[in-house]
């Protein structure tokens, strides 16, 4: 925004930087830090790529978070225990040691299999998720046959068979639920406990309704056309 023609590189030695002048960059991982330029770099790579296309709109301007709810780690900053059923995250944040739950087993894959880890807060609570690198393979006879699908507003989608997927409307029928939960909010008094309840009350709707868009569209995908 203030020099022209800086890449990825500057951006690493202004990251070297601010870990010097400000003690809380500094505590915490290295690689962590190197993520965050990774992912502001990428967001300014991508801006004026659309720029080049001649996307109309603000073209994906970057934004810069106030509140960031995740950090990465990279290869180095945690540690898993022997049983992979605990995670310790060793620098100076004060994270320290998580128990996990889960249907997911660590135990199947090695550490070095493992390229990062990122721990990410929501409206019910905290997640850790692990990169892993690794070979998924599957065999499968190409059937010759081509379909097509429209996705819309009114279905879901619609293929070339015919069958037109409903569209559930997750958001609508969540609709009173969202308004009861921010008029709850906006009654409260800002600053006080009581407020800070209500926002995480309407942060789990709002977390409901994602997930059922998830859901619907990994199943209605799934179990219409099974692999």
């Amino acid at each position: 925004m203030d020099n022209r023609g800086v890449g990825q590189k500057e951006l690493y030695r202004h990251n070297t930087a601010l870990r010097a002048e400000y003690p809380f960059v500094k505590t915490l991982n290295s690689h962590a830090c190197q993520v965050a330029v990774e992912r502001a770099y990428s967001s300014i790579a991508r801006f004026y790529d659309n720029c080049k296309k001649s996307i109309p709109g603000k073209k994906g301007y970057p934004i810069f978070k106030k509140n960031c709810r995740s950090v990465t780690y990279k290869t180095s900053g945690w540690t898993l225990s022997e049983t992979r059923k605990q995670i310790t995250f060793t620098d100076k944040k004060g994270i320290g040691t998580l128990k996990l739950k889960g249907t997911w087993d660590l135990n199947f894959y090695q550490l070095d299999q493992i390229k990062r880890v990122r721990v990410v807060r929501r409206a019910d609570g905290y997640y850790v998720q692990f990169l892993v690198k690794t070979e998924n393979k599957i065999d499968s006879q190409p059937t010759g046959k081509n379909i097509g699908l429209d996705v819309g507003l009114k279905e879901f989608y619609t293929d070339s068979n015919g069958h037109a997927e409903p569209n559930p409307k997750f958001y609508r029928t969540g609709e009173e639920r969202l308004k009861l939960s921010q008029s709850r909010v906006s009654h409260k008094k800002k600053g006080s406990a009581n407020r800070k309840k209500a926002i995480n009350k309407l942060g789990r709707v709002h977390l409901k309704i994602s997930r059922q868009r998830e859901e619907h569209a990994i199943l209605s995908g799934t179990l219409r056309n099974p692999i």
